[in-house]
């Protein structure tokens, strides 16, 4: 459906033709610019530098991180009864949000602005065209990579559908215009708009769309969206990898004789898996082109790296510096790697694998799931944070995310796993539980199960080697744990084996499961 309004308002500026009366006349407006164009542009105002790669470096300012707690929703008939409040999702005033607009318009009348058409859903028949009006030109080329892009003959009939008005420049005023703090991400279902302001973290754009489609296609399409990646066999056999930060999700995705489909968020219709986006968005803190060889030779002339630091007195980037923040990232076209999926779709999946990086050490390192458990474990999105890694927290912890995305969640947790459900009986899917963590014992004290070991599994996973196996059954957790594994220690398939002190396990596991079974009532209630 047509976004007539917001047409009026956006579009037509965007094609020079300015009839929205809070923006002059002599508004400069950009649309849909090279990469090579928006490169010089960005250049031009200062807005980052080149490396020695010809990669564009930049930084994204006060905030390196999106800001959950400043994303907004507007509540009104559309939402009022679909959307699941709370925390996540916090209620904005549709006044509110009318009048905050206005003020947008008003602020970038006179400015320059790079605009952009293009597109989410690789599959046809749920794509939803998006407008994207910025005032950074390197948050345009941001969405030139990460968004999927129109045909030149397709731009020439272009309808936008949604609208994103990102203004890093403005800042909200909280006692006026409803906000918590000067920044905010505010989505409207009902008028189609995402108005972003006061920080420049451009991951706010790729999720704010991720957002808008977790209501729209398991509420409109019965369609199941999915925080994974996704990857694709040489018999059409597709695999998609579930699983929270520092889990492996990237890295187990990436393998040389099966192509990606897309790295991190994909829908899941009654035929296919498709790729939301156009692109990839990865974390480079400590990139290695030993440990991550398609992302390290991904980063060349086009691709934006952020918030990273040059080695002194050079342009070559210096991936171990966090003085800014641990969470560097780079942004490129998918093309930009080797064994991708083009167009970004696949068949209905045969397996299904959630990761975890357990530093409890006390999850087997796979394990089969029923279609129950994988409900049960999918609403969990269970890994742990380390010491260390924020601050106060001195020994690991248990770390729940629902469906492996809860932020980015506008319905009801059990609502998608339910559809995960359906689909799993249909198309009799089978579920894995891949422990990256610890064996032996916990973080300090065990080791991190070998890469080598995971990928081994996950390969016999995929190639059926686990169909004429034995399983034995976890006395704590019930699950399914396979007697052997090709190139896997026999004792390491079973956790509890690899602890010298065995009751030790026991009261580490029974812990676990308790603090399972508490975030679960959470959800349930």
């Amino acid at each position: 459906m047509k976004n007539d309004t917001l047409t009026s308002d956006l579009s037509a500026i965007a094609k020079q033709k300015v009839n929205h009366p809070t923006l002059s006349l002599h508004t400069d407006i950009h649309l849909n610019l090279s990469v090579s164009t928006l490169i010089e542009e960005a250049l031009k105002n200062g807005e980052g530098t080149l490396t020695d790669k010809g990669a564009f470096m930049c930084d994204t300012g006060k905030f390196t991180g999106r800001s959950p707690k400043d994303k907004f929703t507007v509540y009104d008939d559309k939402t009022a009864d679909t959307v699941n409040w709370g925390e996540i999702n916090q209620t904005f005033d549709p006044d509110k949000f009318e009048a905050l607009y206005q003020k947008m318009l008003t602020f970038v009348a006179n400015k320059k602005l790079y605009a952009r058409y293009s597109y989410a859903c690789a599959s046809p028949e749920h794509r939803i065209n998006i407008l994207i009006v910025n005032t950074l030109a390197w948050h345009n080329l941001f969405c030139h990579h990460l968004f999927l892009r129109p045909t030149i003959s397709e731009i020439e009939t272009f309808e936008p559908e949604w609208i994103i008005l990102n203004v890093p420049e403005f800042e909200a005023n909280p006692a006026i215009d409803g906000t918590r703090q000067s920044n905010f991400t505010i989505i409207d279902f009902t008028r189609k708009i995402i108005l972003i302001g006061g920080t420049a973290y451009a991951g706010e754009m790729k999720k704010g769309i991720f957002t808008v489609l977790n209501f729209i296609l398991p509420e409109e399409k019965k369609v199941l969206s999915m925080h994974c990646s996704a990857n694709i066999g040489e018999d059409g056999d597709t695999a998609l990898f579930f699983g929270l930060s520092g889990t492996g999700k990237t890295t187990l995705s990436a393998d040389p004789h099966r192509n990606l489909i897309g790295d991190d968020e994909h829908g899941w219709d009654d035929k296919q898996v498709f790729n939301f986006e156009g692109g990839c968005y990865a974390k480079v803190i400590n990139l290695s082109e030993e440990q991550e060889p398609e992302i390290f030779r991904a980063i060349r002339y086009g691709t934006i790296l952020e918030n990273t630091r040059f080695v002194t007195g050079t342009k070559t980037v210096d991936y171990s510096n966090q003085s800014v923040t641990e969470n560097t990232r780079t942004a490129y076209p998918i093309n930009f790697i080797p064994n991708v999926a083009m167009p970004s779709v696949g068949n209905a999946p045969k397996n299904i694998f959630f990761l975890t990086a357990d530093a409890f050490g006390v999850l087997p390192p796979i394990c089969k799931l029923s279609t129950e458990q994988a409900m049960y474990y999918f609403v969990a999105g269970y890994t742990s944070k380390l010491a260390g890694t924020e601050m106060g927290i001195k020994e690991p912890q248990a770390t729940f995310s629902a469906c492996f995305g809860a932020a980015f969640l506008p319905l009801h947790p059990l609502k998608y796993a339910h559809l995960l459900g359906e689909k799993i009986k249909v198309g009799n899917v089978q579920v894995w539980l891949i422990n990256t963590g610890w064996s032996g014992g916990g973080y300090g004290v065990g080791s991190r199960i070998k890469l080598t070991y995971t990928r081994a599994m996950i390969h016999a996973a995929l190639k059926g080697n686990f169909e004429h196996t034995n399983f034995n059954k976890h006395d704590i957790f019930g699950l399914e744990m396979p007697e052997e594994c090709p190139n896997v220690p026999i004792d390491l398939l079973n956790p509890k084996n690899t602890w010298a002190d065995k009751d030790a396990y026991d009261q580490k596991a029974k812990s676990l499961a308790k603090a399972f079974e508490e975030n679960y009532m959470r959800i349930a209630l």
